[in-house]
């Protein structure tokens, strides 16, 4: 059975629009994100990648202590890559501000319909996405992520 958009590019309406409705993608369902302050933070920027394309940046602070997303998964995939990547800032016991770029990354399996939190641990050294209620859902590569290296040139 051809689409809709298929039968109507026969002809019947703008060769844009045909471009367009032929070649966009179609989102099948979505899953939810959360990333927050721990108590120690001044501040956080970070990026959310899945299948390698950026899907959110949080920038938090003590006014701005959590952000929830929803990410729409496209269709046909149940298993997707992610990447989290960024920088936190906390305030040292001594009253000194440390700057830490964290990444992390793995698999999110059947992700669709769930929530999941961005959290870290082992003093910054790991950054990753889990899922509370469902641990199979995330798989956590332990590591940095090569997709939130710097550039070199």
């Amino acid at each position: 059975m051809k689409s809709v958009a298929h039968l109507l590019c026969r002809g019947l309406v703008p060769a844009a629009f045909c471009l367009v409705a032929m070649t966009s993608t179609a989102f099948a369902s979505t899953f939810d994100v959360t990333d927050g302050c721990a108590s120690d933070e001044i501040s956080e920027v970070s990026r959310l990648y899945i299948d390698e394309r950026l899907v959110a940046t949080f920038q938090l602070d003590p006014r701005h202590a959590e952000r929830t997303v929803t990410i729409e998964t496209p269709v046909g995939r149940l298993n997707h890559s992610y990447a989290l990547c960024g920088e936190i800032t906390i305030r040292l016991p001594t009253g000194k501000a440390e700057t830490h770029e964290v990444s992390g990354e793995g698999v999110l399996h059947a992700p669709d319909g769930h929530h999941l939190v961005a959290l870290g641990a082992k003093n910054f050294t790991e950054f990753y996405l889990d899922d509370p209620d469902d641990p199979d859902v995330v798989e956590h590569h332990p590591g940095r992520s090569s997709l939130c290296a710097a550039p070199t040139s």
